[in-house]
């Protein structure tokens, strides 16, 4: 049970490992995958996380192993917090930076292909935040966290 079948400093390398090769995957696939999760974004979260699994214990189901990959984890996702709060350009880098979607009612599409945001996740912001079309809005940001934030105009009523 407290027995580890590799060393300790085996446990940490890998977890490191996988930690970093996560991190670079889920921001390649960009913010929308990870600030909107749909139902098969969460299954494939869940999945990913036992495909993983593995490669980071090497077999070894001891207690003790299971810890110290935990704290590993734990400890690198704190690390990183700190760098990137300490660093804005490795903050930009690992978190991205907020895109402009709609700037005084006009969309951006381009920025919209490329976050993989369709016309109905983009409209469905805007319901939310109380605008019916593109040109009742001053600024829509679709932030590092996936959210979509919505500044409307001054000079245009709610609902038209």
């Amino acid at each position: 049970m407290w027995t580890l079948s590799i060393p300790w400093w085996e446990l940490l390398v890998r977890g490191l490992i996988v930690y970093v090769f996560l991190i670079v995957l889920l921001r390649l696939t960009g913010k929308r995958q990870v600030g909107q999760l749909a139902p098969f974004d969460l299954v494939l979260l869940l999945v990913l996380s036992n495909s993983v699994q593995n490669a980071m214990n090497a077999g070894d189901n001891s207690v003790l192993g299971g810890l110290i990959t935990a704290t590993t984890l734990v400890g690198l996702n704190y690390a990183l917090g700190y760098v990137t709060f300490r660093s804005k350009k490795i903050e930009a880098i690992v978190e991205g930076r907020p895109q402009v979607l709609i700037h005084n009612g006009r969309i951006h599409r381009d920025i919209m292909q490329e976050s993989q945001l369709t016309q109905h996740e983009l409209d469905a912001a805007l319901r939310a935040a109380g605008c019916s079309c593109a040109e009742e809005v001053h600024m829509a940001m679709l932030e590092n966290n996936g959210a979509i934030s919505v500044i409307r105009r001054p000079d245009r009523p709610a609902g038209g």
